[in-house]
């Protein structure tokens, strides 16, 4: 009697018939039952069979490397159809015969049979799950080292990790002598500024029409000068003067973070100002468009309220045919401002007053009698809805039309909020500040030497910021000066290599919520600063160079600037 499922040998012994199914084909081999030695042979053959079968249906086990892979595939898939239209055929033979052998004799499967079975089935499992990870390992392998051989390719060499740095006491020693600016005189500086453009803008606001003209509000102090990490001479500060449209009109915004916004990517870190009546409603009257006369009232809107329409989209400074604020126009109207409030000053202070640049509409140089020139920045600015961002007019000229209506978003007051912050919490003697005017210091002088870089002091101020957020209070103690400062260098050659310097607050949850960073912005996608430099190849590829040229030329440059260098040059392992 036969067990179902088995068939009758030549020889009179019962073979059960097993299968295994591999991707879409079936193999079948025999395994004995009664004798041990023919059981572990059976075993073996079918490990063996497995294995083979595993090879030969797996077209990228083994590649080859000029084997091309459609014309593979298509070869095995057909061989592997037509094997098993013959495997099918085969199995419904020999289960007619088994079933008929099955009527005939009844016998029990021996059961050490089936301890064997589910041994050389174990066996067969574990072997081709070996095979198969050990293949996903060999491609991975295959592809970590193609992906190796392109960095090496586009590596810089390490360059920042590898430099030779002055110890911590000359940097500090360079620092204080080359770098450091006199608490004094920075102070003074700041004082005379502020006080000058109070007295600036209220003559300005004496001038405007208030039922006509933009309304200024006081100026902010932003940048390297409020945040204490200027560098160099002249000082410069910069100061930002918020405006507002005149009654009823109000500004609302459009910006790359908007939803179903259609900034183009180019404009990212970019929005739109839109002038909008607050009274729009009040259009649809009869008394907001036409004159009623002085013996007849409406009902609906006293004559305080009336809807002042005299305003066209010229008078509110907007782009031609559009309801957008436009930076040219916003540029112009600042300058005639300034110019008229400064005639009507001018008389009270003993300096000259011009403009310092043409491109910027409140880039301004005070010259006094002595000879003592001073500079500073006042640019008019829109604040986003009730926050401390704002919407900074660059002035920058442009034949694209477009471009003069996207205005691009300064987070200065949260990043100068954040610096204040960590001078509260870092150790009173802190580094960070050195570390910054060090770089900023010899990337300045790296440019006078090989030309204009596309790296900007902002891209220098995130790097540091985005340290800040990393490490420790206590990293940034005085005597961690050159750890730090390699930190910096390597966090910035790091970017440039990868492309990617992403801007400090946009997007980053490591910033404190007590910031209070709008969340439209905090959970907004990160913002590549190096974007516009890779737009411009030539811009970027120049950048990278000068800064390569700058980790090379560091010793040599804090050598030549620093009147006594002590010895004590070290190499930081």
């Amino acid at each position: 009697m036969t067990h179902p499922g088995s068939v009758v040998s030549t020889s009179g012994r019962r073979i059960l018939t097993g299968q295994v199914r591999l991707s879409k084909t079936v193999f079948r081999f025999p395994t004995p039952l009664q004798r041990e030695p023919e059981t572990m042979q059976g075993g073996i053959f079918q490990v063996c069979f497995f294995v083979t079968a595993a090879i030969l249906n797996r077209p990228f086990l083994f590649p080859k490397e000029n084997a091309t892979i459609p014309e593979r595939d298509e070869e095995i898939i057909t061989r592997m159809k037509e094997h098993e239209k013959a495997y099918e055929m085969e199995r419904a033979r020999l289960e007619q015969e088994a079933a008929k052998m099955n009527q005939a004799e009844e016998k029990p499967v021996v059961e050490d049979f089936n301890q064997s079975w589910d041994f050389w089935s174990a066996v067969s499992l574990v072997t081709f799950l070996m095979i198969e990870i050990w293949r996903q390992d060999f491609q991975d392998g295959n592809n970590q080292d193609s992906s190796s051989e392109e960095e090496d390719y586009l590596s810089f060499g390490n360059v920042a990790k590898k430099m030779i740095l002055p110890d911590k006491g000359v940097l500090a020693s360079f620092h204080d002598s080359c770098i450091g600016v006199s608490g004094t005189e920075f102070w003074r500086m700041r004082e005379f500024v502020e006080s000058f453009a109070d007295d600036l803008l209220e003559a300005l606001r004496s001038t405007c029409n208030r039922d006509a003209d933009m309304e200024v509000e006081d100026c902010i102090g932003i940048g390297s000068m409020y945040e204490n990490w200027k560098v160099g001479k002249p000082m410069l500060c910069d100061l930002i003067v918020p405006f507002t449209p005149p009654e009823p009109y109000r500004f609302t915004f459009e910006h790359w973070c908007s939803p179903g916004n259609d900034v183009p990517p180019t404009w990212q870190g970019c929005g739109r100002i839109k002038i909008v009546n607050a009274n729009e409603d009040k259009l649809d009257c009869l008394c907001g468009r036409t004159n009623l006369g002085e013996d007849m009232l409406c009902l609906l809107h006293s004559k305080a309220e009336k809807v002042k329409t005299k305003n066209t989209t010229d008078d509110l400074l907007c782009s031609k045919d559009t309801t957008y604020l436009a930076k040219d126009q916003v540029m112009k109207w600042f300058q005639i401002s300034i110019t008229k409030a400064w005639n009507q000053i001018s008389h009270k202070h003993k300096f000259d007053l011009t403009f310092h640049s043409l491109d910027s509409p409140g880039a301004i140089k005070v010259k006094f009698q002595s000879g003592k020139v001073i500079v500073f920045n006042i640019t008019p600015v829109v604040q986003y809805e009730d926050t401390d961002a704002y919407l900074l007019s660059h002035f920058e000229s442009s034949n694209n039309n477009l471009s003069d209506i996207y205005w691009p978003m300064t987070f200065a007051v949260y990043e100068k909020n954040l610096f204040k912050f960590f001078a509260k919490n870092l150790p009173s003697n802190s580094c960070h500040l050195s570390c910054l005017q060090i770089v900023a210091f010899l990337h300045k002088k790296q440019c006078s030497l090989t030309g204009k870089s596309g790296l900007t002091s902002y891209h220098l101020k995130t790097t540091l910021l985005h340290l800040l957020l990393s490490k420790l209070p206590a990293e940034w103690h005085s005597d961690q000066l050159q750890k730090r400062l390699r930190d910096i260098l390597m966090f910035l050659e790091k970017s440039l290599q990868e492309k990617k310097l992403y801007h400090v607050l946009i997007g980053n949850h490591k910033v404190p919520k007590w910031l209070n960073i709008p969340t439209v912005f905090r959970e907004a996608e990160p913002l590549n600063l190096l974007r516009p430099l890779l737009l411009k190849g030539d811009l970027y590829v120049k950048t990278v160079d000068t800064f390569q040229e700058m980790l090379k030329n560091a010793p040599v440059l804090i050598q030549e600037y620093m009147p006594h260098f002590p010895n004590g040059i070290t190499h930081l392992q």
